[in-house]
């Protein structure tokens, strides 16, 4: 028996040559737009679609949909999606809004998953004790943020305006799936999103992100560093423990991108009490910042039971950050949201 085909994990050029092998070209551009700029999932209401080919989608192919297991919206307006997926698996999304004083809808920011669990076992997040389970197709990660933004204009009354790849996984070890879900969020007869709306969080895997610089991607590349010094990054993020990840090869590696892409990076840099809140931690960390474009984007660690970490305190933060500053190092603080729903970043992991 013929395996159906998945028709959201296809990107354009691989719709166009399935359709085509029984309709005209252009059909698969209707099918594309009523599946990535309207979000149409029912066939029937696909109006200007041929019977002929609405018939062989049903027959030959499957629009494998997520569906809404939970919805949990924290007291600050974070809103916390658990999604099932065609496998059985659930994955979580997060749709983070933020207000201007008068209370108005200012920025809309979707924290997509790319992968269920993930390999890289960082010793500080909930979703690396899942362990790896299976990579998100590109379908699936772009229907996080259609289904994000239906809530969000329900919600708020505005559109997603940002997506990051912050959830659940490691997305450069995903690389198909989210080259082709930042295709279905960026066409402009897709969802339409601007590239530089995007960014996507790794590890630190030096040799993708030299792949991303040789491919010219367009979105934003975000990178957790949590450690300035080769022997803490080490002791929280196993990543570090190999010579083809460590430090000196991930700068190497960064070195590399803001070269052949004129653009800075971020580095997340998590603060946990007592291990890489030292003025020595800053000052190591702000060398590194130096090597390359870029900015440092602070963290305030969101505990998560059993894992034994703690937040800075704040005049620890403050301390730390005035040594950033003066080392002529670009620094943002995240203050934590979604706390009380666990929907806060290192939170997310499934219990089922």
């Amino acid at each position: 028996m013929t395996t159906p085909v998945d028709i959201l994990a296809l990107d354009r050029s691989d719709l166009k040559e399935w359709v085509a092998q029984s309709e005209s070209a252009f059909r698969a551009d209707q099918l594309w737009r009523w599946l990535w700029k309207h979000g149409e999932r029912d066939l029937e209401q696909m109006t200007n679609i041929p019977a002929s080919l609405r018939k062989r989608v049903a027959s030959e192919g499957e629009i494998r949909a997520l569906s809404l297991a939970d919805q949990q919206t924290a007291t600050d307006g974070t809103i916390k999606f658990l999604f099932a997926l065609h496998s059985g698996r659930h994955v979580e999304t997060v749709l983070i809004p933020d207000f201007d004083d008068d209370g108005s809808p200012s920025r809309m920011t979707v924290c997509v998953s790319s992968q269920v669990g993930c390999a890289m076992g960082c010793s500080f997040c909930a979703t690396g004790l899942m362990g790896f389970q299976q990579n998100l197709t590109s379908g699936e990660i772009a229907e996080q943020v259609q289904w994000a933004d239906r809530t969000s204009k329900e919600t708020y009354g505005a559109n997603v305006t940002n997506v990051v790849f912050m959830g659940m996984g490691e997305p450069l070890l995903n690389m198909e799936g989210v080259l082709g879900a930042v295709e279905k969020l960026t066409v402009e007869d897709g969802f339409g999103l601007g590239a530089r709306r995007i960014t996507v969080s790794t590890v630190g895997l030096a040799t993708r992100i030299r792949e991303l610089a040789d491919l010219e991607t367009r979105f934003g590349l975000a990178v957790s560093l949590h450690a300035p010094f080769n022997d803490k990054r080490s002791s929280i993020m196993p990543v570090n423990r190999k010579a083809k990840t460590d430090l000196d090869s991930l700068m190497a590696s960064i070195e590399y991108y803001t070269r052949k892409t004129g653009r800075r990076i971020t580095y997340e840099y998590c603060m946990f009490s007592g291990f890489n809140d030292s003025v020595e931690d800053a000052r190591e960390l702000a060398k590194l910042a130096r090597k390359a474009p870029s900015k440092v984007n602070l963290i305030m660690y969101n505990p998560v039971e059993g894992l034994g970490f703690h937040r800075s305190e704040e005049d620890t933060l403050n301390r730390f950050i005035s040594e950033l500053v003066k080392a002529n190092v670009t620094v943002t603080v995240r203050r934590s949201r979604g706390q009380d729903i666990d929907a806060a970043c290192g939170q997310l992991a499934i219990n089922q």
